[in-house]
């Protein structure tokens, strides 16, 4: 079963949930079921696509049911309110959710390519440089990893989000008001970004090429991860050996992923053969992943985006911290 959710939508079956149940009361879903949340941009989409889930649980009984969301922050919501169990996103919705004091732990993390983010404009347009940007309407999605894309592309202008004028848009949101000329430029992640590529009227004002490699994180429900250790720990690996068989058979996947998202073929393979990408680079939490979400999250905090300093490892889940 697939559904693709919102914010707003996640938010209100957030609330409904709450208003079902008192505090402390909420569980997390039967082992006997996973609801997965992804994102075209991420691998759960191949996972998603072969089956490989329902084929690793088949034996144990579990039903997966899969929802699609246009960003992380409405996904990591939804798993917070005990909407989802699993999912995949970028490196700062997980910052965002922790903030919230949301109810789930980083259980996995893998690599993206350095050219995965990019800030557009207009073809026409007459900015030609970041220090362009000054004075300008700039679409990113608030808490996502566009979001520090921008300020770390700013940076590099010696601007700040100050500079700008910031305007909180999703994907489809955006691409509508980008069309309309309603704002200036727009910062957007893969597979968004491919698409955008291959639109006449865009041109690519930066890519993140020249900024340090990120990661992306698997997050699973709290109260989920701690019944269910053992079935975590599949998925990631399970994830894991799809990654490495996937990136060992690049046209197998492009047509998989591009069947499973509803992008073209050619969308998906300039976002999968972009420098440096590479599916199988993917496991369990190690100590750089929590280095550099500890550093994503001190960056929001010092910026005073996110309203309390976050400890990262506080909140990692490992197949040692389960046993």
């Amino acid at each position: 079963m697939t559904t693709t959710i919102s914010r707003r939508h996640a938010l209100a079956l957030g609330l409904g949930m709450a208003a079902l149940a008192a505090p402390g009361i909420l569980r997390a879903a039967p082992a006997k079921a996973l609801r997965v949340g992804w994102q075209k941009g991420g691998l759960l989409g191949l996972v998603k696509g072969s089956g490989a889930f329902e084929q690793a649980l088949a034996d144990k009984g579990i039903r997966v049911s899969w929802s699609e969301f246009t960003s992380g922050p409405p996904l990591l919501e939804a798993l917070s309110a005990n909407a989802l169990d699993f999912g995949y996103t970028g490196n700062v919705p997980p910052i965002f959710a922790h903030a919230a004091r949301g109810n789930l732990v980083f259980v996995g993390a893998g690599q993206g390519s350095r050219e995965g983010h990019a800030i557009l404009v207009p073809k026409d347009s007459p900015i030609q440089t970041i220090a362009d940007l000054k004075g300008q309407t700039v679409a990113f999605k608030r808490g996502s990893s566009a979001h520090y894309a921008t300020i770390k592309l700013l940076r590099t202008a010696g601007l700040t989000l100050d500079d700008i004028k910031p305007q909180d848009l999703a994907p489809p949101d955006a691409i509508a008001a980008f069309d309309a000329g309603a704002i200036g430029a727009w910062t957007i992640w893969d597979p968004y970004f491919a698409a955008a590529q291959e639109r006449p009227n865009t041109r690519v004002l930066s890519t993140t090429e020249q900024l340090e490699p990120e990661f992306n994180f698997y997050s699973a429900n709290g109260n989920y991860a701690k019944d269910n250790p053992e079935l975590i720990a599949t998925l990631v690996d399970t994830v894991k050996a799809v990654g490495q068989q996937g990136q060992a058979d690049l046209p197998t996947t492009i047509a998989t992923l591009s069947k499973a998202t509803g992008l073209p073929e050619s969308v998906m393979q300039r976002f999968l053969t972009r420098k440096g990408s590479d599916l199988g680079l993917v496991g369990f939490i190690e100590p750089k992943h929590i280095a550099y979400e500890q550093g994503v999250a001190d960056e929001f905090f010092k910026l005073k985006i996110i309203p309390r300093q976050l400890d990262i490892a506080s909140v990692v889940w490992t197949p040692q911290t389960a046993s």
